[in-house]
């Protein structure tokens, strides 16, 4: 069943009962509304002045429910993830830890090349050159030892979104549009990951040691164009700056549907297609990770 994603961005009350997310306005008490929490995949807090229950957060991690909090500017900044979340956790764990560099290193030259057809395949599908990008994808050496992806996301961003705009974190609009879209999107591999048995903190290339999901960032490239198509489509319409309806459309990558060769499933049934099929390369059971076609 196909999750629902909750978004409070005013301050609400939230708490549990009878397996029921409650939440009514601070201002309006008795106007009380009720969520199955078996039914939730994401829930987004926004708002400062949100106020959650204990009892509440611990049935939403049980049910491996994506808790994200965002910052006073509005970004997501963290996210309460469950520990328990797969019954074969521990063999899965030492299974990923024992993995070997030549095997990290195939699975990163994997992920690269799906993320360079998943950018050329949004250029094509939007009348742009997204040839220019095959002769990159088709020299990824292992491990991407010569940064195929980096000179293929250059080539990228400057088709996509003209030569003037420069992709950074804290760069002029749209960055911030990006910078959301991503958030959302790297919250959801990571519980994804978590589902499958694995550990988010343990990357296969990305490396750093403030950052908590290394291996998010690693699975979530190749859906990354993703989020550009929804970035570029909002762009177009004049829509740069991070407003309550730009983060509702941003918010819409959660339900977009993912296509794997000749089966087509929504997001967060596809990024579990994914994780686990990383899973089984950690376990010596398959050879290749499955990641979707950008339709």
């Amino acid at each position: 069943m196909l999750k629902r994603a909750l978004f409070f961005s005013t301050p609400v009350n939230l708490s549990m009962r009878d397996a029921q997310l409650v939440f009514w306005l601070k201002e309006a008490p008795d106007e009380k509304r009720t969520v199955p929490i078996e039914d939730i995949g994401f829930v987004v807090l926004e708002n400062r002045m949100i106020s959650i229950t204990m009892p509440l957060l611990t049935a939403l991690s049980e049910k491996n429910v994506a808790v994200i909090v965002c910052n006073e500017r509005g970004m997501p900044c963290s996210m309460l993830m469950n520990l328990d979340s797969n019954s074969t956790q521990g063999e899965s764990f030492r299974a990923q830890i024992e993995a070997s560099e030549p095997l990290k290193k195939n699975l990163w030259k994997q992920t690269v090349e799906a993320k360079i057809a998943n950018q050329a395949r949004l250029l094509d599908s939007l009348g742009l050159d997204g040839r220019a990008l095959k002769p990159l994808h088709d020299n990824v050496r292992s491990g991407d030892s010569d940064n195929r992806e980096g000179v293929a996301a250059k080539l990228y961003w400057n088709m996509l979104m003209g030569r003037e705009f420069v992709r950074e974190r804290e760069g002029p609009p749209p960055n911030s549009l990006f910078n959301y879209g991503y958030s959302i999107l790297r919250a959801a591999v990571a519980r994804s990951l978590m589902g499958s048995g694995l550990l988010p903190a343990l990357g296969i290339f990305h490396r750093n040691r403030y950052n908590a999901f290394p291996l998010a960032d690693d699975i979530m490239e190749p859906f990354r164009p993703m989020v550009d198509r929804i970035v570029h489509g909002l762009s177009l319409n004049g829509q740069t700056e991070l407003t309550k309806e730009v983060k509702a459309a941003l918010l819409q990558i959660l339900f977009i549907d993912t296509v794997f060769d000749k089966v087509t499933r929504p997001l967060e049934v596809g990024l579990s297609m994914t994780t686990s099929s990383l899973a089984r390369c950690f376990a010596g059971k398959c050879k290749r990770i499955s990641y979707p076609l950008l339709e």
